[in-house]
């Protein structure tokens, strides 16, 4: 699936978090002193749920979870193809280690979860009664939003071509909607650069875990 459309009356309060990589501890935490409600509230991953941090089947089993909703990182992109009989020596340079250690049923029950990974979607739009606030892993690379518009699936998990001009002090609107949200690049702090946000401030790597209220 490319794009999903959650529609923002159906919640009180919507948040966005940053790339959790295993961090499920820190998330709880960020959670209860939000004050989230998981009957009223609903909370929007970036993607990269898994991997480098002490948790990732903690994490993925967020999915389950009604009040969770999540696109797919590269991360689960590196899982899914080494389940797939790709290559497992990327994934695991890239933290994947965790899924190799386990042993018989934890083995089989983090397999199923991250099977569960293939069926996300690479872009969320978040419908918040006249606004539009558009969540993808990397970059959704074009000029102009439009929902179901085809782009390049794999700039939308792996690019890093817009923040790489934003740091170099170009910086462009996507038109079409109100606010794009991405993760992807671990930052010091939250880089907002028009209407294009990034929120991985790098909590696996001892940072904050960025959590932003959109509703």
């Amino acid at each position: 699936m490319l794009y999903q459309m959650l529609n923002g009356q159906h919640w009180r309060h919507i948040y966005i978090v940053g790339d959790l990589h295993g961090c499920r501890s820190l998330l709880d935490a960020q959670l209860i002193a939000q004050g989230f409600d998981i009957e009223k509230d609903l909370l929007v991953s970036v993607g990269d749920l898994i991997d480098r941090g002490p948790d990732s089947l903690g994490c993925l089993r967020l999915l389950d979870a009604p009040w969770f909703r999540s696109v797919r990182g590269n991360h689960e992109e590196m899982a899914l193809q080494a389940l797939a009989g790709g290559s497992r020596e990327m994934w695991q340079r890239n933290g994947g280690n965790w899924f190799w250690s386990m042993k018989g049923a934890a083995m089989v029950s983090a397999r199923h979860a991250l099977k569960r990974c293939s069926k996300l979607p690479l872009i969320v739009h978040l419908q918040l009664g006249e606004r539009v606030v558009v969540v993808a892993h990397a970059d959704y690379p074009a000029d102009h939003y439009a929902y179901d518009q085809p782009v390049d699936e794999q700039q939308v998990v792996w690019s890093r071509a817009r923040i790489g001009e934003i740091q170099r002090g170009v910086v462009r609107d996507i038109a079409g909607a109100d606010a794009f949200y991405f993760g992807h690049t671990p930052l010091d702090k939250v880089l907002d650069a028009g209407n294009v946000h990034y929120i991985d401030t790098g909590a696996v790597f001892g940072n904050t875990l960025t959590l932003v209220q959109v509703q």
